[in-house]
């Protein structure tokens, strides 16, 4: 008699709202980037970002361009360049981190804030997040040492996400009685989250309370539901509980179980192969064919559906149907190698590189990280054979650290092209500098600074005698001074002239514009005064500024060719490094393709090897019914003729 793999037992649902992919390590950075700035916010409409280079970062980041903000992040801190944000700036650092699966750097970043003496709220969502993410990738040891630091100022939505975390924990090293006493305490409450009360139900089967844990699966799996996350979840406890129920030989009580399971679920194909082994051990051959006829038309890439094309032809020869079933059996024998066919071709396409390929053009992305996840399955010979594959957790992690590494091994070219438009840069600077440094210099020289300098003590002196003396005509502009020399000559003429009557009136004339025009001088002095003083000023600084920029010359002639040479270097330094990880980075790439692959061929070689089961199964049921067959004509003959029959 063929026999079915035993039963799955109840298994964990992971973590709140575990079955549609979760970004943590977004949600890690968000917080603990905000963590800070909550007291702020409490009181204030809105935060203010005082460094903008913090805030050129927060821009990338909220771009979802998480590398770009990170080396832009880390660059500003180098520079030291975010004092009003330093803080903020580590922990966004951390939550980044984490986002890459950076656990350690991140705890040891948090470890620092917390010795710096930061603010218990922000100490509790850090190590909460890092708990999360060392979750998350199946460091239970790691991740419940995070978690003992955090203290009671979580804030009340995480409260329940920490209990449920630490369940989980206790339930991954199998403490199921710890893990059933957390969880009651949330349970307990009237608006407890649904998997709070289905994982404490598998808490309680697998810690021996069979009843209370059945009893709570049971609530679930007649509760109503609102949408297809709590559908899948209420079909994934009465799977469960029928399961068990078969486990427990308690028939009646599976197919109770197993039949408020939705058909066109994701557990409809478990569903129905359980639901008819429950009438296979109630010894109802016809009731199980209902179920396994319906599963046997169903897509063959499932488990579930190659075994009901087993369980069919059994069922079949129960019932006395002897020739249907070896029909039956022998089409069950061609499916199976036809399916081992495909799988092979399947195989053969992975290990051409064309799972890797086909993943990375139908699922593009910009940057590297954790919260990019595969959508779309790649152009493949049979793409239905990658549906477990794809749902395994190392499959997706292994997937993203090779999109990481092409994406480094990208970027690593693109500094590097940097790297030579830099050296262009700078071999245009150095030839620039040589062909206008001599042009400055001479036109520096021409100047003559120590002739303006004299110049300036000549002009002192004049400002300081025509002050001194008040000479009012010293500081005359000129429209002034060509009027005092026009009055000069006049004065010379009339002089010449002697005393003679006749010029009486234009001597009159001359007294009173001279009069006039030392009066006004007179009146004006004070101001032309503070007006020469103040340009005499501006001279001084002028001239001090021209000695600053000969100076600064003079010293970037000495100083710019060592710069020049620093840069080169640097440049030659970068390039070298570059140089070096790119054909450590080349062979990453190919070593993760080649585990990735290999982790894909690994899972269809257990498929082609479930199959090779099934195929010897199907062979030795249909000898079985053979020898039925030549039994019963053994009868029917002389007994000297026996052994005769086909």
């Amino acid at each position: 008699m063929w026999a079915p793999h035993p039963p799955a037992s109840p298994g964990v649902a992971r973590l709140r709202r575990a079955s549609r992919p979760l970004r943590f390590a977004a949600l890690a950075a968000l917080a603990l980037a905000c963590a800070v700035c909550a007291p702020a916010l409490a009181k204030q409409p809105r935060h203010v970002v005082k460094d903008p280079y913090y805030g050129d970062s927060l821009f990338y980041f909220f771009q979802q361009r998480y590398f770009t903000s990170v080396t832009d992040l880390m660059v500003s801190q180098h520079f030291a360049r975010l004092t009003h944000h330093a803080d903020e700036a580590e922990l966004l650092r951390g939550g980044l981190y984490l986002s890459y699966g950076m656990h350690r750097e991140a705890g040891d970043i948090f470890t620092q804030l917390i010795q710096k003496g930061a603010k218990p709220d922000v100490r509790d969502r850090a190590w909460y997040y890092l708990a999360k993410i060392r979750y998350q990738r199946d460091l239970p040891g790691q991740a419940e040492e995070a978690l003992s630091h955090v203290g009671d100022s979580l804030p009340p939505q995480l409260e329940e996400d920490r209990a449920l975390l630490q369940a989980n924990l206790l339930m991954a090293r199998h403490d199921y009685a710890d893990a059933a006493r957390t969880l009651k305490k949330l349970a307990d409450d009237p608006e407890a989250d649904v998997y709070i009360r289905y994982n404490l139900g598998v808490a309680l089967i697998k810690n021996g309370e069979v009843d209370q844990g059945t009893a709570l699966l049971d609530r679930i799996g007649q509760a109503p539901a609102e949408d297809e996350e709590l559908l899948s979840l209420r079909d994934k406890a009465n799977v469960a509980l029928g399961f068990t129920a078969l486990q427990n030989s308690e028939p009646e009580r599976a197919r109770t179980y197993l039949q408020r399971v939705r058909l066109s679920g994701m557990l409809a194909n478990k569903a129905l192969l359980g639901f008819g082994w429950a009438a296979a051990s109630l010894k109802q051959p016809k009731d199980a064919l209902v179920p396994w006829i319906e599963l046997a038309k169903r897509d063959t890439a499932d488990a579930a559906v190659l075994e009901a094309k087993l369980a069919v032809p059994y069922a079949m020869s129960e019932l006395g149907a002897y020739a249907q079933s070896l029909e039956l059996y022998n089409d069950a024998i061609g499916v199976f190698e036809r399916e081992r066919a495909r799988l092979d071709e399947s195989i053969a396409a992975i290990r051409a590189g064309k799972l890797v390929e086909g993943l990375l053009e139908r699922n593009p992305g910009e940057e590297m990280g954790w919260f990019w996840s595969i959508d779309r399955l790649p152009t493949l010979p049979h793409p239905e054979h990658l549906t477990p594959v794809l749902a395994q957790h190392d499959f997706q992690e292994a997937f993203k650290n090779y999109r990481d590494l092409l994406f480094l091994s990208r970027n690593l070219q693109r500094w590097q092209d940097s790297l030579g438009i830099y050296g262009d840069m700078l071999t245009n600077r150095t030839q620039a500098y040589a062909e206008r440094l001599p042009r400055v210099r001479a036109r520096a020289s021409a100047v003559g600074l120590d002739a303006l300098e004299q110049h300036r003590m000549d002009l002192t002196r004049e400002l300081t005698w025509a002050e001194a003396q008040s000479n009012v005509y010293a500081l005359a502009d000129p429209m002034e001074r060509a009027l005092a020399e026009r009055l000069a000559r006049a004065r010379a003429a009339l002089e010449q002239a002697g005393e003679d009557p006749q010029l009486d009136a234009q001597r009159e004339r001359y007294r009173r514009v001279a009069g006039a025009l030392t009066w006004r001088l007179t009146q004006e002095f004070p101001d032309h005064l503070w007006q020469a003083k103040k340009r005499l000023r501006e001279l001084d600084e002028e001239l001090g500024q021209a000695r600053d920029r000969d100076t600064a010359l003079a010293q970037a002639q000495r100083e710019e060719p060592a710069h020049f040479q620093q840069f080169a270097a640097r440049i030659a330094q970068l390039d070298w490094r570059i140089r070096s990880l790119q054909p450590h980075v080349a062979e990453l790439v190919r070593d993760q393709q080649q585990y990735i692959q290999e982790l894909a061929v690994a899972e269809l070689q257990r498929q082609k090897d479930r199959l090779a089961n099934y195929a010897t199964q199907a062979r030795f049921a249909v000898a079985r019914i053979y020898d039925r067959a030549n039994v019963g004509k053994a009868t029917d003959v002389a007994p000297g003729e026996a052994g005769h029959g086909p």
